[in-house]
């Protein structure tokens, strides 16, 4: 039975032979046939923050899951990672599992159950972590999170998976992005941590943190980038049939580098900038203010003043 990577592999090939006239340039895909190693100089040297692959063996990555996980958040990284071909490897670049609290089935967004292949307390360790946007995290999750990392080449979060990681301290005076919803309640519930709008991710360290939904694909290919050369991150877009650029130009956002203001005729949440619900409003220095949810309406309602200056 072929497996997927092998099916991937085969239905490119015939669909670049099948298109004729229409092909990338061979110098595009150079690296994905070379037999050198993926970290040679010829690769890395316009790399960023390069990181070093292990000689054999796959790279571990954990995708750390709970109820009401965004799907987009965890499967676009997650079919990234497994769309990564290397020919000139014996073993899968990555080896993606999924962790959870303990051992029952979460719900993720929509309805979506999925059974965590591992627990926190048997997880193997990543040597990349994957925190989508989900419910908050226990005290024993945020700890296996700062554990991990000590070890991890990336952990990376997705949309509000910055919450989490923020939760843990890591975060504590680097920057970081999120959601573009999110930005003033991640500044204001964080203010140790500098929230740069407009960008599809932003790097730390080993830390890394994407803005929301189909950011985290850029963060991942960014992270393949990383590992095994632009031509490689290149094949793994095509391959997925991805357009996008983002994981090229990180400030690519900057539709949403600037606050959403309310004006009379398109009323926005003050808390997050989305479109609100008319049924949800107050009332502050005589001017009338629509929310979203009710959660935000309280959180406005407590400090008005943090989120008209802010």
């Amino acid at each position: 039975m072929i497996n997927r990577r092998k099916m991937l592999q085969r239905s490119a090939a015939l669909g670049l032979a099948a298109a004729g006239g229409f092909a990338l340039p061979r110098k595009s895909f150079a690296a994905v046939d070379d037999a050198r190693p993926a970290n040679s100089s010829r690769q890395s040297a316009a790399i960023a923050n390069p990181l070093i692959p292990p000689a054999q063996g796959s790279i571990p990555v954990a995708f750390l899951i709970s109820d009401g996980a965004v799907v987009i958040d965890f499967a676009g990284p997650w079919e990234v990672f497994q769309d990564v071909s290397l020919p000139s490897r014996a073993d899968a670049p990555f080896n993606l599992y999924t962790v959870g609290e303990n051992e029952k089935p979460i719900q993720a967004s929509s309805g979506l159950k999925i059974v965590p292949d591992y627990t926190i307390a048997n997880a193997p360790a990543p040597k990349v972590i994957v925190i989508p946007a989900q419910s908050p995290a226990s005290e024993q999750t945020k700890e296996w999170i700062r554990h991990a990392t000590k070890t991890t080449d990336v952990t990376m979060s997705v949309c509000s998976g910055a919450f989490i990681l923020a939760s843990t301290g890591l975060l504590s005076g680097k920057s970081a992005t999120t959601y573009h919803g999110s930005y003033v309640r991640l500044a204001m519930q964080y203010p140790d941590v500098d929230v740069k709008r407009g960008v599809r991710f932003v790097e730390n360290g080993n830390l890394a943190s994407s803005g929301g939904l189909s950011c985290g694909i850029d963060l991942a290919l960014r992270v393949v980038e990383r590992y095994f050369g632009s031509d490689v991150a290149k094949k793994t877009a095509f391959t997925m049939e991805y357009q996008g650029e983002g994981w090229m130009h990180p400030d690519s956002n900057t539709a949403y580098a600037q606050s959403f203001m309310q004006s009379v005729e398109h009323p926005v949440c003050p808390v997050c900038g989305m479109d609100p619900s008319m049924s949800l409003k107050s009332e502050y220095q005589g001017k009338t203010y629509y929310f979203c949810t009710a959660p935000h309406k309280q959180n406005f309602d407590a400090a008005p003043e943090r989120y008209i200056t802010g």
